[in-house]
């Protein structure tokens, strides 16, 4: 009654604190559900007041984004909305019934970029993507929207042959944090902002900003292989493998990093020489940083010129593709690389058998589970490696199990 203006209310609240408090114990008590509907049907039954009504219409449409009633209610609430259809967000509501029946029940109440749009009478919601070639995009994300459908859509659009290996990000504050693919988009993002709140307390009552950004990038590298899609090496593989060049993460030979360091200037500049003077000031952007001072910023600039001439002719595109065979013959290629201070002891993976991580450790059990020895290391990335080992294990399983799949059906 407070949300639709029908129970006076004085104080002002933030945008999704009525609703947060209307939906929150449905969504953990499933009796509840039924209830919600029941009570928003009612105070629009027979409203002869517009405001009430219309805010009315707006919780009845957060509620069929969340979870759909019982299969008792369905015929009456569907009932309900036939008979109101000259209303415009009865049939999205319908739509919304359907997807909710479809995929199941959200965990969380509305995020608050679903209750301000449709507060702004708008039912698309549109978010920005970004890509790791500094480009975005905007992509429509409905209230059903589960990552692996979103992956989906993003990869379609980019025209990329697979959305195997990629996954959505959340960059919030100072974390990046992988999208679980059969997670509702926004529940997770609205799980992670309360989250983030809870670990930062408001400080002199100024909560602290939330904002988030969405990005598409690869996660598991398994099984990439630079020159089977070329969207994927131009636009993701060529531009977050570069940064771990630079950084110094891999072990390479000299002439390597002569040849590596004539086709990243390529990829800036094409065939355009006139920026050769300037190559001195740009070596941080093409020389791994651990090997910059082997030698002086002339010799530098001798040798990634004599290198770029070899490759007289070739495009942006060629010289990406070049960048990425080379690094694709190391061992590391693809790899996370976490940084340590000591070098402890070396395990391969096959001897994990079980790990775990806080927002300050990770930790590793190595061998069985009863003698095996424990491993509890200090960071604050542990989130970072938890994700990755069960994203690289939940991949292996799946391919496992296509193979045994493809010789049960061969035989």
């Amino acid at each position: 009654m407070k949300y639709m203006g029908d129970y006076p209310s004085k104080r002002t609240r933030s945008v999704n604190e009525l609703t947060d408090q209307i939906f929150e114990g449905a969504l953990k008590a499933e009796p509840l559900k039924d209830e919600i509907y029941c009570q928003i049907i009612k105070q629009m039954t027979e409203n002869h007041v517009k405001y009430s009504e219309e805010k009315g219409w707006e919780l009845l449409w957060l509620c069929a984004g969340l979870f759909p009633p019982s299969n008792v209610l369905l015929p009456h609430v569907q009932r309900f909305l036939q008979s109101k259809k000259h209303h415009p967000l009865a049939s999205d509501c319908m739509q919304r019934l359907q997807k909710a029946l479809r995929n199941g029940s959200r965990k969380y109440p509305p995020h608050l970029v679903e209750v301000e749009a449709i507060q702004h009478k708008t039912t698309q919601i549109f978010h920005k993507v970004y890509f790791p070639d500094d480009t975005d995009e905007a992509f429509e994300v409905e209230s059903s929207t589960k990552a692996k459908d979103f992956c989906l859509n993003i990869s379609g659009r980019l025209l990329l042959k697979s959305p195997d290996g990629f996954s959505l990000f959340v960059k919030i504050s100072d974390k990046v944090i992988s999208v679980p693919e059969g997670d509702f988009f926004f529940d997770f993002v609205r799980h992670l902002t309360d989250w983030i709140k809870k670990a930062r307390p408001a400080k002199d009552g100024i909560v602290p900003s939330l904002t988030y950004q969405v990005f598409f990038m690869k996660k598991l590298w398994t099984t990439t292989v630079p020159g089977k899609d070329s969207f994927a090496d131009s636009i993701f593989h060529y531009y977050q493998e570069l940064p771990k060049y630079l950084r110094g993460y891999h072990k390479c030979s000299r002439e390597e990093v002569f040849q590596l360091g004539a086709l990243i200037y390529r990829v800036k500049f094409e065939d355009d020489k006139s920026h050769f003077p300037s190559i001195p000031k740009m070596l941080k952007e093409m020389i791994p940083q651990d090997l910059i001072r082997q030698l002086s910023p002339d010799d530098w600039k001798r040798s990634i010129v004599a290198y770029f001439n070899r490759h007289a002719g070739k495009s942006r595109e060629e010289a990406k593709l070049m960048f990425l065979k080379v690094i694709f013959k190391w061992p590391t290629f693809g790899s996370a690389f976490f940084e340590v201070k000591d070098i402890l002891t070396t395990y391969p993976f096959t001897k994990i058998s079980n790990w775990s991580s806080g927002n300050t450790y990770f930790h590793i059990t190595i061998g069985n589970l009863v003698q095996g020895s424990k491993l509890l290391c200090e960071t604050s990335l542990g989130y970072k490696m938890d994700d990755l080992l069960t994203s690289y294990i939940s991949q292996m399983l799946t391919t496992m199990s296509k193979q045994r799949n493809s010789r049960g059906h061969s035989k």
